[in-house]
């Protein structure tokens, strides 16, 4: 019968295993690298703090300078293009680079003061020398873009969009027999589809010397290049500058009434109540085959009256860009289906009176 080994006849690994165990140790080399250290509080690592307005390496823990001229390695973004009254910018860096021009942007401009003729000649010669016709162009396509969206209150985004629209057009060479005014104004609009800002095709238009129906084919023709060029781009796996272009459909009636309401100074429960109102006349179909325009006005019509806050159609028209009969015609259509546009629960909550409608 064969007996167990005892725990002392076992092998002792436990000494081998814990040799093992102990790291190995990493030969002696000699530290080269040259460090700042005070010479006074001798601290390590040192306490040193750069001073870059007096350009000065001072001790932390007693103030003592260590060194002086340290050069700012910091980036300097800042231009003072615009503050000054001399035509003498100090910017010692200019501008950063605009992804919606060409080129590398990195030319030296030669600059002239109002006193001396050859540095203006100089500036002309050198400018003419260096102008790139294609940044040209854009540059002055841009301000256009940037005059017709202030005019019409459109945010920076819609703005901003609008630009590289108009930039694929110029790089592709599309629609080079059309006006310039017509092209940007289809970028616009097509960019305030795409962000969601409701604006008018009569709103665009308005801006423009170009014909409402030249408007027209160009904006169509845009939406074809802008889907082909997106398809082009996700076929070849790059993607399109800024946010892909989708198809949209014409501007709701919803959409155009929370802007009209704020230019009318209607209320914030006035503006809620007209946006029910059009989306339940665009559900029940009381104005079909009637305009956006058209549509929200006619809400905005019945919502300020609901709310004990009337404005009259002629306010309205001024404000929507329709007549007021066209206003009083849809608002009798609304009334008639008002049982079913208004909700019992707003008079409850304050939020309008049936009663309050003025009848037809």
């Amino acid at each position: 019968m064969a007996k167990a080994p005892t725990k002392a006849a076992l092998p002792d690994t436990s000494s081998d295993q814990a040799a093992d165990a102990k790291p190995k140790e990493v030969p002696w080399r000699a530290n080269l690298n040259m460090q700042l250290i005070c010479r006074d509080c001798k601290e390590y690592p040192p306490n040193l703090i750069e001073e870059f307005s007096n350009g000065d390496m001072v001790c932390g823990t007693c103030g003592l300078v260590l060194g002086d001229r340290i050069v700012d390695t910091r980036s300097e973004w800042r231009t003072f293009s615009n503050d000054d009254q001399a035509s003498d910018d100090p910017s010692r860096v200019g501008e950063a680079a605009n992804p919606l021009l060409n080129g590398s942007q990195l030319q030296t401009t030669i600059a002239f003061s109002n006193s001396g003729g050859r540095s203006l000649d100089l500036h002309r010669t050198q400018a003419k020398s260096t102008a790139d016709k294609g940044n040209k162009y854009l540059s002055e396509a841009y301000k256009v873009i940037m005059t017709f969206c202030d005019v019409l209150s459109i945010p920076s985004q819609g703005a901003v969009d609008a630009k590289g629209l108009f930039k694929m057009v110029a790089d592709a060479g599309a629609f080079k027999n059309k006006s310039q005014d017509a092209i940007i104004a289809g970028c616009i609009f097509i960019s305030c589809r795409q962000n969601s800002f409701p604006r008018t095709f009569r709103e665009i238009y308005a801006l423009t010397k170009v014909s409402k129906k030249e408007i027209g084919r160009i904006f169509k023709g845009l939406e074809k290049f802008f889907a082909a060029q997106n398809q082009k781009k996700v076929a070849s796996g790059e993607a399109m500058p800024g946010k892909p272009f989708k198809a949209t459909t014409s501007t709701h009636a919803k959409e155009l009434c929370t802007r009209y309401c704020s230019q009318l100074g209607l209320s914030q429960t006035a503006s809620t109540v007209s946006q029910d109102l059009a989306e339940k006349m665009s559900t029940i179909g009381s104005l079909a085959g009637r305009s956006p325009l058209s549509a929200a006005a006619a809400c905005i019509f019945m919502a300020s009256y609901l709310t004990g806050s009337g404005k009259t159609a002629k306010e309205i028209s001024a404000v929507a860009g329709v007549s007021d009969g066209t206003i009083r015609t849809a608002y009798k259509l609304l009334y008639a289906e008002r049982e079913k546009l208004v909700d019992p629960k707003w008079a409850a909550e304050g939020k309008g009176d049936i009663k309050l409608l003025p009848p037809v």
